[in-house]
């Protein structure tokens, strides 16, 4: 195994037993970036220089006993529409070609001060308004998506060009493409990471979180995006009190709405992973999610119009720099009334409540992430055999917009792989601020499995003339 395809916690421990030098991470790194980006595209931009520098100091002060902690010298991507001081931000547009933020955002901030060693900007479906991110493929199969709009970063992780990274998630962005490329990916609750510096998309269901290759991993990282606390790290354990099992643990599987419209392979792959959970000694509870049918509206009746808000003034300057299907729906979301998105709040409120309810008789809910596995790149919409048809950005928001209409922190897992070797994930949702639940049954849950709890990152091949890989 190279340093670049280890875990966070791994590459961690190995730096602080001396055994590996975070110069030797960081270049196992840009190498494999070197190697991969010509036919996967993570990235909008590399910081080679930048991110050797960083981890010669970084070795410096770890031999001089200045050691951070667990991120220290640990190499990461960013999504592009997250600032860092002195590195290009576009946002993925045209329309902010040439911006060099001056300052660090938020998190970018907390990571720096954690010793962490940013490798570079990954690309983002144009500001983040989209479920695609065109520029980068799927490391599994290069003709299939990659999923978005953190599509960059979940590829960057998935490919080895970083051991973390981080994206955002309005309508299932770190989720989406966490599915799609078999990695693990965390929506915290609203609110509990900064958005501070992060270009903005709707700023009522905006969220950042890390993209990992475990939950263990996604743990370490948000300590530090989010600060010490019980969302965090959960109660303190009493030695020998680390439990392998998930003993009490009351899991909801929905009766409907997420097992509607859904592949197959992934429902079978997700109920039998609902049945690893009882194995290890969960008790699952027959669930109703709460009006559901108003969902897609409401996510769209707060997205829209706070997206065209945002946009509004670059829109009138320069409509010509925005890509064509971006530049529609921020066009669409002007004529939204305000009415319309009073209304949208409301129903946000009531849909709170009600499944804020649920958590009284369950811990979590567990279901599919996306229903289905990466489609082709140039599929536009999906038709079921009931002769539902829905668009794939459609399909693909689906289950995860409850994640952010609630603002319930929502974390996928890599489960299985499809008869195409495709990944499948399944999600588990938790009451706000409850994000110690996730990852600690997220990291037992990968325990109980051989290796990490996800599939070995595939070295991409050369391809072949007349075809694909």
């Amino acid at each position: 195994m190279q340093p670049c395809e280890l875990t966070v916690k791994a590459a961690a421990a190995a730096i602080g037993r001396r055994e590996l030098s975070p110069v030797e991470l960081v270049e196992s790194v840009l190498d494999r970036a070197e190697e991969t980006e010509g036919r996967l595209s993570a990235y909008a931009v590399v910081e080679g220089e930048r991110a050797r520098k960083a981890a010669a100091r970084a070795e410096l002060e770890i031999r001089e006993g200045g050691h951070r902690g667990p991120l220290h010298g640990i190499p990461y991507g960013l999504k592009d529409v997250i600032d860092s001081a002195g590195v290009p931000a576009s946002a993925g547009s045209r329309a902010r070609e040439g911006r060099v933020p001056v300052r660090d955002s938020e998190t970018a901030a907390r990571l720096r001060r954690a010793g962490a060693v940013l490798v570079g900007k990954t690309h983002t479906h144009e500001f983040a308004y989209g479920l695609l991110t065109p520029q980068t493929f799927n490391p599994w199969r290069a003709d299939r998506t990659a999923g978005g709009s953190s599509g960059g970063s979940a590829v960057a992780v998935a490919a080895g060009s970083a051991l973390f990274a981080l994206g955002t998630d309005t309508g299932g962005s770190i989720r989406v493409p966490a599915a799609l490329n078999g990695v693990v990916g965390l929506k915290p609750t609203y609110g509990l990471v900064s958005c501070e510096g992060v270009a903005p998309l709707s700023w009522s269901l905006d969220t950042v979180g890390p993209l990992t290759r475990t939950a263990q991993d996604a743990a370490l990282v948000l300590r530090v995006l989010a600060g010490p606390g019980p969302a965090v790290t959960g109660p303190p354990a009493a030695p020998g009190e680390q439990r392998e099992d998930l003993r009490g643990l009351r899991v909801g599987v929905p009766e409907a709405f997420f097992f509607d419209h859904v592949d197959p392979e992934v429902e079978r792959a997700v109920r039998q992973s609902i049945d690893d959970l009882r194995e290890l000694g969960a008790r699952t509870v027959p669930v109703v999610a709460p009006l559901t049918e108003h969902m897609e509206a409401t996510h769209w009746g707060l997205m829209a119009p706070e997206a065209s808000s945002v946009h509004e003034d670059g829109l009138r300057r320069a409509p010509h720099l925005y890509g064509a299907d971006v530049r529609l729906l921020l066009e669409a979301g002007v004529h939204i009334r305000a009415l319309d998105y009073l209304r949208a709040q409301r129903s946000r409120t009531v849909i709170h409540r009600a499944w804020l309810r649920l958590f009284d008789d369950v811990d979590v809910i567990a279901a599919p992430t996306v229903p289905l596995p990466a489609v082709p790149r140039d599929q536009d919409t999906v038709c079921w055999p009931d002769g539902f048809t829905e668009s794939v950005t459609s399909a693909y928001v689906r289950l995860c917009a409850p994640g952010n209409v609630t603002g319930f922190p929502t974390l996928s897992l890599p489960v299985a792989r499809d008869t195409d070797g495709l990944p499948i994930g399944m999600q588990l949702m938790a009451r706000p601020f409850d994000e110690a639940a996730l990852l600690r049954i997220g990291t037992v849950f990968e325990r109980s499995r051989a290796g990490p709890g996800r599939p070995p990152v595939p070295v991409p091949r050369p391809r072949r003339a007349g075809g694909t890989a």
